[in-house]
């Protein structure tokens, strides 16, 4: 069984980002009237930079060719300590939600750094916005990971969103994280309304600004890159939300992995209905997006831990 759930987080780890910005690029076309690309022409479209050959400015360093792929490496590990069903995770270890928060925290790094290394302010301006908007995200995330921990009494990724009989109290803590999870998944993979990745104005953008100069290989590492980022998150999302345990074995196992991957598109239908129906915030707005999450985030926290008996 173990084998089967490791190809089953294997496959979604790596072949869900396509559909998920397949899925969200036809649910945007259907309201705008439109049939909209295959559900896997985001592949093609990666295939098509695979295929050809990068152009590198006279000021970069050795930084910025390999950035992209480092980025790559530390989302990749993550994805591994993430669940994407209730109780198993590829690396499973005691702390290993806080190790998930800082790998991703430190694959942002070698990408400003990639940006300030072309010499260009339009990429510079992008690495500075990364960076505060960063600051603010993290301590969502870790306060995030430290309620279910503190809701199900245990420190591991696979155990504080293992699948249980599951009170009102329960019930409401967690739609307060799956609320803050949200929007880190938005922010986090550069969707509107935090940012929009289809926009041509530079002085616009969040994270797009910061690969303006990348081309080839490395922008379709990219690409892929932020689209696994968004499934990762809605991997934990769907994990957290998923009432079946796959601890239990045969038909409730299954049944678990069925409805993670429904979850995955339900998800990314949220995500694509959000783009269509909402604008772009204005950069002062951002981080009242973000203390909304965090207010939810706190309140989740507080209540688990008066209901715990407070602290000790």
């Amino acid at each position: 069984m173990n084998v089967a759930l490791l190809i089953f987080h294997l496959t979604v780890m790596l072949v869900a980002p396509i559909f998920m910005v397949g899925i969200i690029n036809r649910v945007k076309s259907i309201w705008a009237g439109r049939r909209g690309p295959r559900l896997v022409q985001s592949w093609y479209d990666i295939a098509r930079l695979l295929r050809k050959t990068p152009v590198y400015s006279q000021a970069t360093s050795w930084i910025f060719p390999y950035a992209p792929y480092f980025v790559l490496a530390t989302t990749i590990t993550a994805g591994l300590i993430a669940p994407v069903v209730p109780g198993f995770a590829i690396l499973a270890f005691p702390g290993d939600l806080i190790a998930f928060a800082y790998l991703l925290a430190f694959g942002r790094v070698p990408l400003m750094l990639s940006a300030l290394d072309t010499a260009s302010a339009f990429e510079g301006m992008g690495a500075s916005r990364e960076a505060t908007y960063s600051a603010l995200l993290e301590p969502v995330l870790l306060l995030s990971l430290g309620t279910l921990g503190c809701l199900n009494n245990v420190m591991s990724f696979q155990d504080i969103v293992s699948a249980g009989t599951r009170t009102e109290f329960d019930v409401t803590v967690l739609a307060a994280i799956v609320f803050a999870l949200f929007v880190l998944l938005v922010i986090e993979s550069s969707r509107v309304p935090a940012d929009d990745p289809t926009t041509h104005l530079e002085l616009t953008m969040v994270h797009e600004v910061m690969v303006l100069d990348h081309s080839g290989p490395e922008l379709g590492v990219i690409q892929y890159t932020a689209a696994m980022k968004m499934t990762v998150f809605a991997m934990v999302i769907a994990a957290v939300v998923n009432p079946f345990s796959v601890a239990e074995g045969g038909v409730i196992a299954m049944l678990s992995m069925a409805t993670s991957l429904v979850l995955l598109g339900v998800v990314a239908i949220v995500v694509g209905l959000l783009e269509s129906l909402t604008a772009r915030l204005r950069f002062r707005a951002l981080p009242l997006f973000i203390l909304a999450a965090f207010i939810a985030v706190v309140i989740a926290l507080v209540a688990v831990v008066a209901r715990q008996g407070g602290l000790r």
